[in-house]
C-alpha cells in the first residue's frame, strides 16, 4: 500500500511510558505517512511519570520509527513541553536533520508559523507544577480503571465509555475560564505579526480563526 506523502506532520502529547498513550494507533499512523518534515510538538515522552515497569514494545517502536524517519533524512524538530521539560537544557542541539528547541517559527507558502507547546500559558503549571504532577498521576490510575471498566463492557456487549473524555471536558472549561489558553496564545501571535500559532498541552484539538481587535491569526492544536 503506497504512502501518504505529506509535507508536514505535527504530534504532541503522546506521552510515551505512560498506560494512557495510544502507542499502537500511532506507529499504524506512522507506517501509513512519508513526510518531509516532522514536528515533535512538547510531551513526547512523560519524563514525570517515566519507569522501567512499564515500557511496553509498542512504545519503543514508535521510537524506533521516529529514529528511522531522522536516518532516512526527514528533518524532526523536537519541541519540549512540560512533561519532557529535562530536555530544555538541551536547546539549540542539532545533529543531523534532527533539532531540539522550546519553539519554533516556520514560513509555510510565505506565511509564519509560530509552534511551541504552550505550557507556557498553564496557570497551574506556573504557580503549582507539583499539583499538576499530582494530577499526572491520577490520571494514569483513571487510564487503568477506565480500561477495567471497558472489558467488562465489552464483555456483557455494551459500548465502552471514556472517563478520561467527559472529565477532561469539564476541566478543560475550567482551564479556558482561568487562563484563557488560546486567546492568549493568538493575542501573542498577532503582535508578533505570526499567521498561524501551533500548539498542543491541553488535548483539545482544534483548528479554527481567532479575530482580536488587532488582526486575525489561525489556531491549532494538536491535542
Amino acid at each position: 500500500m503506497p504512502k501518504r506523502r505529506l509535507d508536514l506532520v505535527v504530534l504532541s502529547d503522546i506521552h510515551l511510558g505512560t498506560y494512557g498513550c495510544h502507542a499502537r494507533e500511532l506507529l499504524q499512523y506512522l507506517k501509513s505517512i512519508k513526510p518531509k518534515a516532522i514536528i515533535l510538538n512538547g510531551d513526547i515522552i512523560d519524563i514525570w511519570q517515566f519507569s522501567k515497569r512499564y515500557w511496553p514494545e509498542s512504545h519503543m517502536q514508535v521510537m524506533r520509527k521516529l529514529m528511522k524517519f531522522i536516518g532516512e533524512k526527514t528533518q524532526v524538530y523536537y519541541l519540549t513541553g512540560n512533561h519532557d521539560e529535562m530536555l530544555r537544557k538541551f536547546s539549540g542541539t542539532k545533529m543531523g536533520t534532527f533539532s531540539l528547541s522550546n519553539k519554533l517559527v516556520l514560513n509555510l507558502d510565505g506565511k509564519k508559523a509560530w509552534f511551541f507547546h504552550g505550557d507556557v500559558f498553564d496557570v497551574t503549571m506556573q504557580q503549582s507544577k507539583w499539583l499538576a504532577k499530582l494530577g499526572a498521576v491520577g490520571y494514569d490510575t483513571l487510564i487503568l480503571i477506565n480500561r477495567l471498566v471497558n472489558w467488562c463492557l465489552k464483555a456483557s456487549g455494551k459500548e465502552k465509555m471514556s472517563f478520561s473524555k467527559k472529565i477532561k471536558g469539564k476541566f478543560k472549561d475550567a482551564v479556558k475560564f482561568i487562563n484563557n489558553f488560546e486567546q492568549t496564545a493568538a493575542e501573542l501571535a498577532i503582535n508578533n505579526n505570526y499567521q498561524y500559532v501551533v500548539c498542543g498541552h491541553i488535548h483539545q484539538p482544534e483548528i479554527r480563526e481567532i479575530v482580536t481587535a488587532k488582526g486575525n491569526v489561525m489556531y491549532l492544536n494538536s491535542g
